[in-house]
Parts: structure tokens; C-alpha cells; sequence
């Protein structure tokens, strides 16, 4: 049973992605909340494995409330879904960086929803890759402050690197498999130890950081070293 929080200050919001959680096989709704700061306390008390959290809410935001949530995690952190009423909402940057595991526009229908809930428990990418790319070029290819390249990428072996590159250009494991002819837990296998050697804590995150080292072009062009 995939256990999952609502957060979202619009009542009316939050009660529609609780009534549609509620109804999902699987699936149970074991708290919600409608601000930032009630979010960090109720993660801490009903540990669920996915939260539903919205970006923007009055007082600490959803961005804040996940790193806080994530940091004082005990065990295995939630994965976080963001929410958010615009494609390119301003904190989408932000909260990739802070390990958020995606993004679902607030008018996402029902059985999408329910794919990315299951998605994302399941340690997967969270949007169609048209999507996810749209999100991650179009911040990291504008305003979106560039990160210094972490000295562990120099750590990586030619296969984890490839693997990243992939990753970056939103490659579900099982397409990055055939790609490179390998099975899929060996690139589980090398994503795990590229993400544990750069610190990062979910695959949003390592597309992020794939824009951020050169590794994918915005906007078109090629894999860096290929």
C-alpha cells in the first residue's frame, strides 16, 4: 500500500487530489495539511511515501517545506511531487535542487495522477519526457543560476557518465538498457552509484544536475562526449 500526504492551502485542491488518491487501489490518503509548516510536522508523524505538495502557499512554500521534510527524514525520505498551476512556475529550479522527485500541473487528469503517484513510489521518473525536458531546458537554458561542476563528476566511470548523459535527456532505465545493450539493473546498478557519488537524492535531481554540467544542451544539440 503506497502511502500519500496532500498539501495544498486551497481546500477545494486539496480535497480533489484526496478524493482521487482515496479511490485508487493501492493507494491510501494518511494526511494532509494546508501549509508549509503543518506539512513538516505531519510528514515527520505519518512518514508517507509520497507527498503531493504545493509549490506556492502562503508562509513557508512548498520548495521550503520539502527541504525541511527531507532533511529530517527518518529512514527512507518521502518522494515529493510538486505542484504547481504554471508549466514553468519561477521555483521549479529550486525545488529540483532541493531533491523534489517532480512535477504535476494541478490540472493533471485523474489516471495521470495516479501513474505519477506509482512512478515516483517506485523510484521513476515522474513525467513523459517531452515534459520533463521542457521544464529542465527551459531553466537551465534561461536565468536559472549555473552550479559549479562537483569535482566527484571526475569520479565517475565512462559508463556512469554515459548513463547520466542519458538520464539527462529524460531515457527511462529500460530505454537507457537498450541504448547501450545492457540489461536494466546494470543501469540501475551505475545510476545508483553515479547519483550516491554526486550526492543527489532523486532522478529529477540528476536530470537537473545534467543540464547544469554540459552533459545535455539545452535546447537541442548533443550528449557531451559523444
Amino acid at each position: 500500500m503506497i502511502k500519500v500526504a496532500v498539501v495544498d492551502d486551497h481546500d477545494l485542491v486539496r480535497a480533489g487530489f484526496v478524493a482521487i488518491i482515496g479511490t485508487a487501489p493501492g493507494m491510501e490518503v494518511v494526511a494532509e495539511a494546508g501549509d508549509g509548516d503543518t506539512a513538516v510536522a505531519m510528514a515527520a508523524e505519518s512518514r508517507p511515501d509520497v507527498i503531493l505538495m504545493d509549490i506556492r502557499m502562503p508562509g513557508t512554500d512548498g520548495v521550503s517545506a520539502a527541504q525541511r521534510i527531507l532533511r529530517g527524514a527518518r529512514g527512507a525520505p518521502p518522494q515529493i511531487i510538486m505542484l504547481t498551476a504554471f508549466d514553468l512556475d519561477e521555483y521549479v529550479y529550486t525545488a529540483l535542487r532541493a531533491g523534489a522527485a517532480g512535477f504535476l500541473l494541478k490540472d493533471t487528469p485523474p489516471r495521470r495522477l495516479l501513474a505519477a503517484v506509482q512512478s515516483v513510489a517506485e523510484g521513476d521518473m515522474l513525467f513523459a519526457p517531452s515534459v520533463l525536458r521542457k521544464l529542465v531546458a527551459a531553466y537551465t537554458g534561461t536565468d536559472a543560476p549555473p552550479a559549479p561542476v562537483s569535482p566527484a563528476l571526475e569520479g565517475l566511470t565512462a559508463r556512469e557518465l554515459e548513463v547520466l548523459s542519458l538520464v539527462g535527456h529524460a531515457l527511462s532505465n529500460a530505454e537507457i538498457a537498450e541504448r547501450i545493450s545492457v540489461s536494466e539493473a546494470t543501469v540501475k546498478s551505475h545510476l545508483n552509484r553515479a547519483m550516491c557519488k554526486l550526492g543527489l537524492k532523486s532522478r529529477a535531481q540528476t536530470v537537473a544536475l545534467a543540464y547544469e554540467v554540459g552533459l545535455v544542451v539545452p535546447r537541442g544539440g548533443r550528449i557531451a562526449g559523444q
